[in-house]
């Protein structure tokens, strides 16, 4: 059992909350009974897994766990209460690519929660991938991890620039709204970040654009309410 806070693993663990970390090391940490359940079931292998010596979660599923004290893996915890268990995966290992039929591609969409909510909301009402521009927040990273419910684990990511077209930007106070825009069986939505939204070059470059109009006291949707949104239009055609 792991009874050292200067036991490797952790430490490993310690680095891995740091995105460059994350990125240099290819790795992730998902923590809790859930997200590491979710993993495995995607056919993830975790490169190491610690598990509360008291509180034992999964031990079936992890072969090589390690036991660890639940004072030392409480300190490694993000969320409010300690998790039961913790699982290291290889980000190569997430699933990559466009072939989706429909995908959400974000602008810099710099706030964790938000990116999370998008993938959860692209597994829900996909199938579709998700394109992250450069300045997004990190899909991998924790907050990311727990709004995702699980879903980073089965959605495709993709880089922004390799989001096929045709591309159709969401754009408050766009002449034409969702639901009478012609949307093609193959899309992708182009979404930004809720202060900023997108810029002009990225709109030109875009096929078309589109609004979801809101009350006349507000100015817009959240982010990732305006992605659920575009999702659900284009399954609903397709479903209809």
């Amino acid at each position: 059992m792991i009874t050292s806070a200067s036991n490797p693993r952790l430490k490993l663990v310690r680095r891995l909350e740091s995105r460059s970390q994350r990125e240099r090391l290819g790795l992730l940490v998902a923590e809790g009974e859930d997200l590491v359940a979710a993993a495995l079931d995607a056919g993830l292998e975790p490169v190491e897994a610690l598990v509360d010596a008291e509180r034992p979660a999964l031990v079936e599923r992890l072969t090589g766990a390690e036991l660890v004290s639940p004072a030392l893996l409480a300190e490694l915890a993000s969320l409010p209460h300690p998790p039961r268990v913790l699982g290291i995966f290889r980000r190569a290992d997430l699933p990559r690519g466009t072939d989706a039929p429909v995908g959400l591609a974000l602008w810099r969409v710099h706030d964790p929660g938000n990116v999370g909510t998008l993938v959860r909301a692209a597994d829900a009402l996909g199938p579709a991938f998700v394109a992250l521009s450069s300045g997004s927040a990190d899909p991998a990273g924790p907050k990311a991890l727990r709004a995702a419910v699980g879903a980073t684990f089965r959605v495709p990511l993709a880089s922004f620039e390799d989001a096929p077209g045709p591309r159709i930007a969401l754009v408050p106070g766009a002449p034409e709204p969702l639901w009478a825009a012609d949307l093609p069986e193959r899309v992708t939505f182009v979404l930004g970040a809720e202060r900023d939204g997108l810029p002009a070059g990225v709109v030109a470059a875009c096929d078309a654009q589109v609004a979801i109009p809101v009350g006349s006291a507000s100015d817009s949707l959240n982010v990732a309410v305006t992605g659920a949104i575009a999702l659900y239009e284009h399954r609903r055609r397709r479903s209809a």
